[in-house]
């Protein structure tokens, strides 16, 4: 991705100097979080709130604007880059739909508290709806790279618009239409629904990338492969297979590796909103 030298976001806040801010034992929680969300198919943010008691929500954290240059911090200034890429590409697809407001992306190491509670590292980037912000430890990155064999910067790009997509999914009412209906259906639908939000996701980073090539030439040779990657690299039929040696569709809450490549890859290649409609298609 064609990233040095051009504009990042100002809408960064630097914690990973701030001691983590996790509750005694967080990173214990989120281990076991991610475990069992693997298992039953529950989300790992509502298991982390569960099992740390929200107890993230009091804890104090150091914040500070991003400060340091493209030499001496690569990887955060190459987030930065995107997340502002992704606010000029929704500035303007939302610009009749009463106007975006720009998520803040938090940087952490090791353990982080979020108005949805504690996190660690463990549990990967994730999008808080409470406190509209975008949470990430870098080491990511790495864990892409050496653990899902995704490696490439646009593999990170790709989960960055992802998560943005899950603000844009806030913004416009969905997120919380899908909120309703928690607990008022079974688990196992609640599951269905929760794949197709993640897919829709996975499709608004497509469409981020769409756009933002389109309005800047930010790709570069191999980009959309490695973005595919990830997105296989990621399924939860292959995440399953490999933590507990079978699949269990029911359990599913994010998609299939095949449904996660398909709707990054429609995306991207179409451009349009209006085809992101995962919630009344019969073809995942």
């Amino acid at each position: 991705m064609r990233w040095i030298g051009r504009r990042g976001s100002g809408n960064i806040e630097d914690r990973r100097s701030g001691g983590g801010g996790l509750a005694v034992g967080g990173g214990i929680t989120a281990v076991i979080a991610i475990i069992l969300s693997l298992v039953t198919g529950q989300n790992p943010m509502d298991l982390i709130g569960g099992l740390a008691g929200n107890g993230g929500a009091s804890q104090q954290q150091t914040e500070a604007p991003l400060s340091t240059s493209e030499k001496d911090d690569p990887a955060g200034h190459f987030v930065a880059v995107v997340l502002a890429d992704t606010e000029d590409v929704w500035n303007t697809l939302l610009a009749n739909t009463g106007g975006y407001q720009e998520p803040a992306l938090v940087l952490f190491k090791d353990g982080v508290a979020s108005a949805c509670g504690s996190a660690s590292s463990a549990t990967g980037p994730f999008y808080c709806p409470a406190d509209q912000k975008v949470y990430i430890d870098l080491s990511f990155y790495d864990e892409l790279q050496n653990r899902f064999g995704a490696p490439g910067d646009f593999a990170m790009a790709y989960v960055v618009a992802h998560e943005v997509g899950h603000h844009v999914q806030n913004l416009l009412g969905t997120s919380e239409k899908l909120d309703r209906v928690r607990g008022r259906v079974s688990e196992e639908e609640y599951n269905k629904l929760s794949v197709r939000l993640e897919l829709q996701a996975d499709f608004y980073a497509g469409v981020w990338a769409h756009h933002a090539q389109k309005m800047k030439q930010i790709l570069e040779e191999g980009d959309i492969e490695e973005a595919l990657r990830a997105a296989n690299a990621i399924g939860d039929d292959k995440l399953q297979k490999e933590a507990q040696g079978y699949v269990v569709p029911d359990a599913f809450t994010h998609g299939t590796s095949a449904q996660r490549v398909k709707w990054f890859r429609k995306g991207f290649t179409t451009g349009e909103l209006r085809q992101g409609d995962t919630f009344s298609t019969d073809e995942l």
